[in-house]
């Protein structure tokens, strides 16, 4: 769903990332705080004040939804499911997730933990607000917005419309009942989906009423959680469509291949040009050397091309890109994600075996659902 984003920092184990969207997202609510939420609520301030109380409001902002998005992590990582980190994006964050959880009551936990921890946060900034009497007023603003967002925070994310956490809620209640995540899913996602066109609707409606901020951001919002229900229940599609299926069932056999002794005017020439790759295997007789790309290439000044070889600039291929044909299909495709590759290498013992790519993989899944062969009904 999203880039690989910016790394940020680590805490307790976990990736704490922010995508290029949250960027905006965070000049935006800035703006909006200081000029107009504060000044509204909190008048005879100065400018200066009202920018610092909308920066650190939006600090305070990032630092809630990295709160919520760790209390799933660490629930999710007591169940043993496996989790990449937390990246902040658009309209928020998201607990990254290398798989499914293992079942209901483990789904209904993890997502019941990031609404409780938002509560137990805004009632912690509304103490706060009592317990420390006679702040100035600029700070005790930012406090008590602080505890508004988190509550709010809360109680948006437990609308129960997919993958909102209340949507994770009534899929896991609907999976415990039925006893089958793919048709939990697909009515958690079209309720999802439902409300999420309602906000779109609801925004537009707001346009034309001349509410154009709160019209754009419940457009928004609805786009989003609309696009995102649709693509988790195809996510759980694609699950079930490689249950079971090996790299090698899929790996397409006899991949174009480098031979040592190629020279890198020629490597240009015939292989980046005309296959259009960034990357390729370098073998001899099936036999896997290493990986040239276009890294090792572009530093060569072309008249020095013609004299050098492949096998002067090749690398080892690394574990990200390459994996052995009897390893799971979905596994594949979560090391692609996770590394950002586009294709891995299949290789046993050193012999390279085949290649698979994203779109093998794609056109797989396509193939079953033409052909009506993946089941979702309870």
């Amino acid at each position: 769903m999203f880039g690989k984003g910016v790394r940020l920092f680590k805490l307790f184990g976990f990736e704490v990332k922010i995508d290029a969207s949250w960027l905006i997202i965070a000049l935006l609510v800035t703006l909006t705080l200081a000029r107009g939420v504060f000044p509204l609520n909190y008048k005879g301030l100065s400018s200066s004040a009202y920018w610092a109380m909308g920066i650190i409001g939006a600090l305070g902002l990032f630092a809630s939804i990295i709160f919520h998005e760790f209390f799933h992590s660490i629930v999710a990582r007591k169940y043993g499911l496996p989790m990449k980190g937390i990246t902040l994006f658009v309209f928020g964050g998201v607990a990254e997730m290398e798989d499914e959880p293992p079942n209901a009551k483990t789904e209904f936990l993890m997502a019941l933990a990031g609404p409780l921890s938002s509560i137990v946060l805004g009632f912690a900034f509304y103490g706060l607000t009592g317990a420390l009497p006679g702040m100035p007023l600029y700070i005790s603003g930012v406090i008590a917005y602080l505890s508004f967002i988190n509550f709010v925070l809360a109680g948006f994310n437990l609308i129960p419309a997919f993958p909102l956490d209340g949507g994770r809620i009534l899929r896991s209640l609907l999976w415990h009942w039925k006893g089958n995540i793919r048709w939990a899913t697909r009515v958690a996602s079209a309720i999802g989906s439902g409300f999420g066109l309602f906000l779109i609707i609801m925004g537009l409606l707001g346009l034309f009423q001349g509410n154009v901020v709160g019209g754009v951001w419940s457009f928004l919002i609805g786009m989003f959680i609309r696009s995102a229900s649709q693509m988790s229940y195809q996510q759980v599609l694609l699950r079930r469509a490689l249950e079971g299926q090996t790299v090698a069932r899929l790996m397409k056999k006899d991949p174009v291949t480098v031979a040592p002794s190629t020279s890198v005017e020629q490597l240009v020439e015939d292989y980046f040009f005309k296959y259009h790759f960034k990357m390729f295997p370098v073998a001899s007789n099936g036999d896997l050397s290493g990986c040239i790309s276009m890294a090792e290439v572009k530093d060569i000044p072309r008249e020095q091309r013609s004299r050098k070889t492949v096998g002067e600039l090749v690398h080892s291929c690394s574990p990200h890109n390459t994996i052995a044909p009897d390893a799971d299909a979905m596994r594949a495709l979560r090391q692609m994600s996770k590394g950002g590759e586009d294709k891995l290498l299949v290789v046993r013992e050193g012999h390279l075996e085949g290649i698979l790519t994203r779109n093998d993989i794609l056109r797989y899944f396509s193939a079953k659902m033409e052909l009506g062969e993946i089941e979702d009904n309870p």
